[in-house]
Formats: C-alpha cells, sequence, structure tokens
C-alpha cells in the first residue's frame, strides 16, 4: 500500500510518499480502507518532534491520527461494528491506503468522508478544553485565533451551551466567525481594546500560539482562566498547555450527536491528494484555515 511517512525529523520536505507493508487490526482494534485522513497541527509537530513526550515517535514512521473510510478488518473482541461500515475515527498513521483505528463511530447520516475525516481529534480537543478553561452557561469566552478547525468546534459547541463567544481570526475570516455566533474582531495592533469593546471576558483558549497568553492573562484576571493548544511556553504565564487528549470514544459519541441535530458544521477548506502532504503541511503551518484541510486517498 502507498503510505505517507518520513525517517528523520525536520520540515515538510522530508515527508516521503512510500511503499509499506499494510497494517492489520489487532484485538480491540478495526481496520479501515482510508478515504479521507483530516491534517492536524499534531500532525506537523509530530514531524518536527517538537511533541515527543506525548507522542513518542520510532522513525520511520507515519503520519496523521484521523480518517474517515470503509472498515475491511475487525480485531478481536470488538462489537457493534462490520466489515463494509462507513466510520471515521483516531487511530495511526492514517495519511496511507490502509491505517487501524482505535476508537471510531459510524458516520452520521449526509456526511461525506472528507467532512467526516475533519472532526475527530478537533471535536476531542475542542470538548476537552472547554471543560478545562470552565467556562459556564452566560459567560463569555474568548477563543484566540477561531477560524480553524477547534475553533470552528468551539465555537459552535460554546454557543450550544449558552455560553457567549468572542473569536479573533484574520479580516477574511470575520463574516466566518460572526456566521458560527460569535462576535468578531482581527487580531493585530489594537486587538486588546477591540476585546473590551466587545464584552468582559471571562475565560480564554490560546489555539493559535501566536504570543498571545500575557494578554488573554489580563482579560480574563486569572491564568487559571485560560488554557493554550499552541504555546508551548504557557507554564512560564501559569496558563494550563492542553496537550494530552481525552477519551476519543465519548468525542466522537457527541459529534455524532450534534452533527445529527445540525448544532456542528466544519467545512472542508482545502482536500490534497496523498502525493501532497507536505503541500498540506505547509498550509496548516502558515495558519489563516477556514474550517479544516484533509488527505483525500
Amino acid at each position: 500500500m502507498k503510505r505517507v511517512s518520513f525517517a528523520e525529523f525536520g520540515g515538510p520536505d522530508v515527508l516521503r510518499l512510500e511503499d509499506a507493508e499494510e497494517p492489520h487490526a489487532g484485538p480491540g482494534h478495526i481496520r479501515v480502507a482510508v478515504r479521507a485522513a483530516g491534517v492536524n497541527p499534531v500532525d506537523w509537530r509530530v514531524r518536527e518532534g517538537q511533541i515527543l513526550a506525548a507522542h513518542p515517535v520510532a522513525l520511520p514512521a507515519g503520519v496523521g491520527l484521523d480518517a474517515a473510510g470503509v472498515v475491511d478488518e475487525v480485531g478481536e473482541g470488538v462489537d457493534g461494528v462490520e466489515v463494509g461500515d462507513r466510520v471515521f475515527g483516531e487511530g495511526a498513521h492514517t495519511y496511507a491506503e490502509f491505517a487501524v483505528l482505535s476508537a471510531w463511530a459510524r458516520m452520521p447520516e449526509g456526511l461525506t468522508f472528507e467532512e467526516a475525516a475533519g472532526y475527530p481529534s478537533v471535536v476531542e480537543t475542542a470538548l476537552r478544553i472547554l471543560r478545562e478553561v470552565g467556562v459556564r452557561p452566560g459567560q463569555t469566552l474568548l477563543v484566540s485565533g477561531a477560524s480553524g478547525g477547534v475553533g470552528s468546534a468551539v465555537l459552535q459547541i460554546a454557543r450550544e451551551r449558552g455560553v457567549t463567544v468572542i473569536g479573533t481570526a484574520g479580516a477574511a475570516n470575520q463574516d466566518y466567525l460572526r456566521g458560527l455566533g460569535a462576535r468578531a474582531t482581527t487580531y493585530g495592533e489594537g486587538w486588546v481594546e477591540r476585546v473590551r469593546r466587545l464584552g468582559d471576558v471571562d475565560a480564554a483558549l490560546d489555539l493559535a500560539g501566536s504570543g498571545v497568553l500575557r494578554e488573554l492573562v489580563e482579560l480574563t484576571g486569572d491564568p487559571r482562566k485560560v488554557v493554550s493548544i499552541a504555546d508551548l511556553a504557557a507554564p512560564e504565564f501559569g496558563v494550563r498547555f492542553s496537550g494530552v487528549a481525552g477519551s476519543v470514544p465519548e468525542a466522537l459519541a457527541e459529534a455524532v450527536d450534534l452533527i445529527s441535530r445540525g448544532k456542528l458544521h466544519i467545512p472542508v477548506e482545502k482536500s490534497y491528494p496523498l502525493a501532497q502532504a507536505a503541500a498540506a503541511h505547509i498550509d496548516s503551518q502558515a495558519g489563516h484555515t477556514r474550517g479544516r484541510r484533509v488527505i483525500v486517498v
């Protein structure tokens, strides 16, 4: 089978599309014929060797956590899923023609493989950081870097829970944020005062890692009310860095519920073939994403 892998840590140029042995579903796992794989910042952080403590890597290694596809192997002890089912979930080395998943759910009706591949890690992350930041119904949450996949999910889930949301993003994404129910403003010079004009902030999330933690602490008045998924310097400001996943099966179940009720939709901004995985990483690292980027197999 074809698989994207890397033999050394580094930039996008270390990615190679190569022939590899097919993986197989062990106990408690399933294998899917991958139709699409989600592109997440963790993918290129692992490729660069940034977060080896949370994601140990034995080189050469594959790339990717999220996938949507068709079940073609069911491991021992697995119930409730059959060969031929359309599923989405999380596993390992998903930029490939076949991948093994450790957590999955049946795809909601009406969702394409490309759309489904963009949800697993994104929704798990959104649910986790909303829990960790402790924002409650009736309060206001500031989301810095709100237009990407996690931001899109956070805005919609928070609004569903009765939380007011303020989102920062580039000028081109202001209407997108407003369409998700956020009070929107741009980042850049003067952004703190623009946020203040939109309302008092009870809690804040840093999704872009753009060096704004000091200002987020200032706006909330308490570093314990700020969570970052993108700035490794967070502890220096007393801010929690959230990088370890919680229950992916629970997150997938909630994602299915939200999607099925029309409460969650994350658009796919761009799709890439396997051979253009490096371009997908370059674009992901550049930011300014509206929704998700996915690899199509």
